[in-house]
């Protein structure tokens, strides 16, 4: 009879990549300093794989905001929402997050993941989800959990997702799902093309913007702004793990859709509620997300020029033109090894293999914050040369010439 563990004791995946030095994931990080430098197993290193963009985490207001949360309300709600979980500072967050995002009404939940799975909710019998496939895993599961039909369009290929809606019961309950940044490769939807089909066909959409609210758009409201599509989206889901220096995420749209997650998204209900600390810190990054627009023009001109820097040495940064920036290796071992070197190098990315890549198509993803100077980027291009050259993933001599990344940055808002 076999053993439902057996699986679990046969994989062994780790233990060459250890062996050999070269394993990329756990590592701890024993101090953050002001977080564009850390130290990680004894050796200082330049810290180009957080997604803190806006440099928030260790900034003074924000810590300032956490612990005055913890001194008022305790160190957790030892509830969820719906129970004895719901403080004052969960409602004034909701508040600021719907007038930031000019939406009827919002809701915070304790992390991102539970935040995406809650639009299971959404999903009923009669209905038809269609769903990018290099969605977050978040969305993945969440279509999973639904009671939906699923429908997965090649990523970014908006001629496959209309065929897939032409082919759908006229009758159906439509809702288009995607990533509007995807976490991996760092390439923008095509937002555009989504919101045509969508009201050519009557569907609703739902757009994750993880890794572009506080970023994108002229006033930090992320790709539906940037695009001018605010409008065209239904729903909007986050997180606070990235420019908003935090944990937990959100969901915003209309106030009757929110009342219902908020009654009936089961990682909703069945969750501690997000702690007094992480509710105000992420107060607290807000009033420096609306009160400091430069930090985001700081961020975006700096991956800009990593993109460009490393373009430029003969890297392949695919079609990102975001602070997600991708370094393709292809070789996952190669990738494991140019992980480790860049770490001795004093770099510390993230390396990025299958499932979160696609088998074959492992990378490194690098990105950076606000606060990182000129002259860190600068010694991260310099370790990327020595070791990416090293390793033959570029050639000895930059080529000869490279298709520039130009990252968008609207003009700057006029303060109220």
């Amino acid at each position: 009879m076999k053993d439902v563990f057996d699986k679990c004791r046969s994989w062994d995946r780790d233990r060459p990549l250890k062996e050999a030095g070269i394993y990329p994931f756990n590592h701890p990080i024993t101090e953050v300093g002001e977080g564009t430098e850390v130290v990680v197993e004894g050796r200082r290193v330049i810290m180009a794989g957080s997604n803190d963009y806006l440099g928030l985490s260790t900034d003074p207001r924000v810590k300032a905001g956490a612990i005055r949360a913890v001194e008022r309300f305790g160190a957790t709600c030892s509830g969820s929402r719906l129970l004895n979980g719901t403080r004052s500072l969960h409602e004034e967050l909701e508040h600021r997050l719907a007038v930031f995002l000019r939406r009827e009404a919002a809701l915070v939940v304790s992390t991102g993941f539970q935040t995406n799975l809650a639009l299971a909710a959404l999903l009923g019998p009669h209905d038809v989800v269609f769903a990018d496939r290099h969605n977050h895993a978040s969305l993945v599961d969440a279509v999973l959990l639904g009671s939906a039909a699923h429908r997965r369009y090649r990523h970014g290929d908006m001629a496959h997702l209309e065929r897939l809606l032409t082919a759908a019961d006229p009758a159906a309950g439509k809702l288009i799902i995607t990533d509007s940044v995807f976490s991996v490769e760092g390439d923008l939807c095509d937002l555009p093309g989504v919101a045509k089909l969508a009201a050519e066909h009557g569907a609703r959409v739902v757009l994750d913007c993880a890794h572009d609210l506080g970023l994108l758009g002229a006033h930090g409201r992320g790709a539906p702004e940037h695009y001018g599509l605010e409008a065209e989206v239904d729903l909007v889901t986050g997180t606070f793990s990235k420019s908003f220096a935090s944990l937990g995420g959100l969901l915003a749209g209309p106030a009757d859709i929110i009342n219902y997650l908020r009654h009936v998204g089961r990682s909703v209900l069945f969750s501690a509620a997000m702690t007094p600390a992480a509710v105000g810190a992420a107060l607290a990054a807000l009033d420096v997300v609306e009160r400091e627009p430069e930090r985001r023009w700081r961020v975006l001109d700096l991956a800009e020029e990593a993109h460009n820097g490393l373009r430029a040495l003969g890297f392949d940064t695919g079609r990102s033109a975001t602070p997600v920036v991708p370094v393709r290796v292809g070789d996952e071992t190669l990738c494991f090894r140019f992980w480790a070197e860049l770490l001795a190098a004093g770099v510390f990315t993230n390396a990025f293999t299958a499932p979160a890549a696609p088998g074959g198509a492992a990378l490194i993803r690098a990105s950076f914050t606000a606060t990182h100077t000129d002259a860190q980027l600068d010694r991260v291009l310099d370790a990327f040369a020595t070791v990416g050259r090293r390793l033959g993933i570029i050639p000895p001599a930059p080529p000869t010439g490279y298709d520039p990344v130009r990252i968008a940055r609207p003009a700057l808002p006029v303060p109220a």
